[in-house]
């Protein structure tokens, strides 16, 4: 039995308005037995994609290497443009060590709730994942149950966006948190979006056009 447990803490500045949530990077990270190309930071996984959205859509020319510049890089975009990172899972157990969703099990939630009681200019989350099991919008569901509230939906496009009233620390004040749950940045996810109707009318009008830039089009709107 391997306990996987989550790198690291979240990253959220006092001004963060956007927080990305997923789940859990690769078990490699929590081993320390990271790849060349790997970044020791969230989502630094060379394989999962989306640093390089992100770089696509700001011209960032970022690093992919062990390096600490690499991380800072991350950190200055994160800070510059107020978005955060706190994915929704502590720790959990597998069977097999690999970076399954569906292979969690006894898993730990974070209070992703007291996260944004405690950080009030947070209005929007960004799950790198639907409802499917074990997904960040999965979770989000079940974490939500803890404090008697439920998502309602705005749009039920892809990528589906949601919303629920938050109180805050005080009774009397409140505040709307919307959710939007992109397409999983992960290659797992390429099957489903070759299947979207919005995908195969623009592969239809453009024949280069392919899975990478489909995401790219989707997180350039919300990030």
């Amino acid at each position: 039995m391997f306990v996987h447990k989550h790198p690291y803490q979240p990253f959220i500045q006092p001004d963060t308005t956007k927080l990305i949530v997923g789940t859990l990077p690769p078990p490699r990270f929590s081993m320390g037995q990271l790849l060349e190309k790997d970044v020791d930071f969230c989502y630094g996984s060379y394989y999962n994609s989306l640093w390089f959205f992100i770089d696509k859509i700001y011209n960032l020319n970022l690093r992919y290497d062990n390096s600490q510049e690499a991380v800072n890089e991350r950190k200055s975009f994160l800070i510059n443009y107020k978005i955060g990172v706190c994915d929704i899972v502590e720790s959990c157990e597998r069977d097999k060590i690999d970076a399954s969703d569906l292979g969690m099990k006894n898993i730990k939630l974070r209070n992703l709730i007291g996260y944004l009681k405690a950080f009030p200019n947070i209005d929007t989350l960004l799950f790198t994942g639907g409802n499917s099991k074990n997904g960040p919008e999965y979770f989000f569901r079940k974490h939500l149950k803890n404090f008697d509230l439920k998502l309602e939906v705005i749009s039920s496009e892809v990528p589906r966006i949601h919303q629920f009233k938050l109180k805050g620390n005080l009774d009397s004040s409140s505040r709307i948190i919307k959710t939007v749950s992109l397409t999983s940045s992960s290659g797992a996810a390429n099957i489903s979006i070759s299947k979207l109707p919005l995908y195969k009318h623009l592969k239809a009008k453009n024949h280069q056009f392919n899975t990478f830039d489909f995401r790219v089009m989707q997180y350039k709107e919300f990030f």
